[in-house]
């Protein structure tokens, strides 16, 4: 790969998956922040800002969508920089301004994310200012019906949230639900196509130079999920037992058992694809995939991280 050239004054704070990347942005005018990590890696999250940017001020909180490990140090950056200016996607704004944590999905998700206030608005199709460069706002549906991603036309650099990865993209939740999200998915790709980016920074995972077979393989992961939903489900499920072990470490395995039984997307999951197994054997089974997969072990009556 050539000498990586992002543009002047962005800094990439990659995190592990439980939390997505942060992207600082420090400009002559002002400073920002794209997408705060999960809640309870926020106190890392507030460290690394304070650490780059020392005694200035984080005037900008950006967040590409409002799954849980987008937003959820949002709270603890708004507490710790009262200053700060938060804009979010529009689809979703009434909502954060009620605080429906049930609408949002952290409740039927079983995952954390503090409430925290917005100021105003990403909206698709602008432009916004970022450590003094014009970055444009694009709408991306798919993952998240509500998702942007960001684009800077003349280093060709995508902040791509979960809509690309360099192994593919995140689940696509709507599908979850009963909702038809795989087009916008591929459409999503076909604007990435038509960008032509040069650097890809990701929501999760390593920055890396765009290639066509990046978009080749998230297309051919698309098609299969087309082609067999039952597998998108499967995997959905199996990544959102990952988090709560990733949030978790370590839990008796009862205890985990009990957790997914009880949390409202397994149980869609179960209702719309996996109604004749029984809950109990369904979660027994997707736990012992991610322990052959050596993502999670056993010892004992406990399940681990891996």
């Amino acid at each position: 790969m050539p000498d990586m050239k992002l543009p002047r004054g962005v800094q990439v704070f990659e995190r592990g998956w439980l939390s997505s990347n942060n992207i600082l942005f420090v400009g002559d005018a002002s400073c920002a922040l794209v997408d705060s990590g999960y809640s309870t890696h926020s106190e890392q999250t507030v460290e690394l800002v304070q650490s780059t940017l020392g005694i200035r001020s984080l005037d900008l909180l950006l967040n590409t969508h409002l799954h849980s490990d987008h937003c959820g140090g949002n709270a603890a950056l708004q507490h710790v920089y009262p200053e700060l200016e938060t804009l979010i996607p529009p689809g979703q704004a009434a909502l954060v301004s009620m605080w429906d944590a049930e609408a949002l999905t952290y409740l039927p998700t079983g995952q954390l994310c503090p409430r925290f206030k917005y100021d105003a608005c990403l909206l698709p199709g602008t432009e916004i200012p970022l450590a003094d460069v014009m970055w444009q706002i694009h709408a991306a549906p798919g993952h998240d019906p509500h998702s942007v991603v960001l684009f800077e036309p003349s280093s060709r650099t995508l902040i791509s949230a979960d809509a690309l990865w360099e192994k593919g993209f995140g689940v696509v939740f709507p599908e979850l639900e009963g909702e038809s999200a795989f087009s916008e998915v591929a459409a999503t790709l076909d604007l990435i196509d038509q960008l032509d980016p040069r650097w890809v920074i990701p929501g999760h995972g390593p920055v890396f130079g765009y290639r066509p077979e990046v978009l080749a393989r998230s297309r051919e992961r698309l098609d299969a999920f087309v082609k067999d939903p039952i597998r998108h489900a499967h995997h959905a499920a199996k990544v959102l037992l990952k988090f709560k072990l990733l949030e978790q470490q370590q839990l008796p395995y009862a205890d985990f058992a009990d957790w997914a039984a009880s949390t409202r997307y397994f149980q869609l999951i179960r209702a719309r694809f996996f109604l004749a197994i029984p809950m109990v054997d369904w979660i027994a089974h997707l736990t012992d995939e991610l322990v052959r997969s050596a993502v999670a072990r056993k010892e004992g009556a406990m399940v681990l991280n891996a």
